[in-house]
């Protein structure tokens, strides 16, 4: 019987030796502990936002798009007089209308979408637009500009609120200090959902008054959630 031995290099060998049992093998981690802490505030929506509609209906496609077209040309031209309005046209449908499974005509329709932080003047130009334009969906929302001035300050006020935290927890547990190991923020507000309005606020041949409105307010809040380790020393 033939014996045969194999002799692996001095540092193969070595290395062999020093590898973990497991690749990827996290070292272990003591004392470490998870804390969250939040901040939120009342702010006021200062942006009104609204969806109008030009929508005809008839046997003529053609006359109908034509129809659509100019209500809508004639009501961005009215929008465009003010700069302090946003103004977006929305998707144009053209759709059939069946009745007893046959085509009985056609559907066309075209929105407008409003937005403004001059309630005032967008208020207005709703009335006069709602002569011919049907008024779909109002809402008040929250600035980009004011939102994250608010988030700023609450994220402030959180990251206080989870030092605060830590320094308690570090204290009551009988160490000196702690490392901060990971931390998430994460921003939330609960916008106002817009109002479907009734048939009534579709569009009138007269004169329309301005809608009541009142703009309210959300909350925004910001929470922060962290995860600490106590130090031995």
């Amino acid at each position: 019987m033939h014996r045969f031995f194999f002799r692996l290099p001095a540092l193969l060998t070595c290395l062999l030796l020093t590898q973990p049992l497991y690749a990827g093998e996290q070292p272990p981690r003591y004392d470490q502990i998870s804390l969250s802490a939040e901040a939120s505030t009342e702010a006021d929506n200062d942006t009104l936002i609204a969806r109008l509609a030009a929508q005809r209906e008839g046997s003529d496609p053609v006359a109908l798009s034509n129809s659509v077209n100019q209500l809508i040309s004639q009501a961005v031209s009215q929008v465009k007089q003010h700069p302090e309005i946003k103004l977006q046209t929305l998707g144009y449908q053209t759709s059939p209308i069946y009745q007893q499974q046959r085509l009985s005509g056609w559907r066309v329709k075209q929105s407008l979408h409003l937005e403004s932080r001059d309630s005032k003047t967008l208020s207005q130009l709703l009335s006069r637009l709602q002569e011919h334009l049907a008024l779909e969906s109002i809402s008040y929302a929250i600035s980009d500009e004011l939102r994250q001035k608010v988030e700023e300050s609450l994220i402030k006020q959180a990251l206080e609120a989870f030092r605060q935290r830590a320094r308690l927890v570090t204290e009551q547990m009988g160490r000196k200090s702690y490392r901060l190991v990971e931390m998430s923020i994460h921003s939330s507000g609960q916008p106002q959902p817009p109002q479907r309005l009734r048939a009534s606020m579709m569009a009138m041949e007269s004169s329309v008054a301005a809608p009541s409105l009142e703009a309210g307010s959300q909350t925004l809040r910001v929470e922060i959630n962290g995860r600490i380790e106590l130090q031995l020393e």
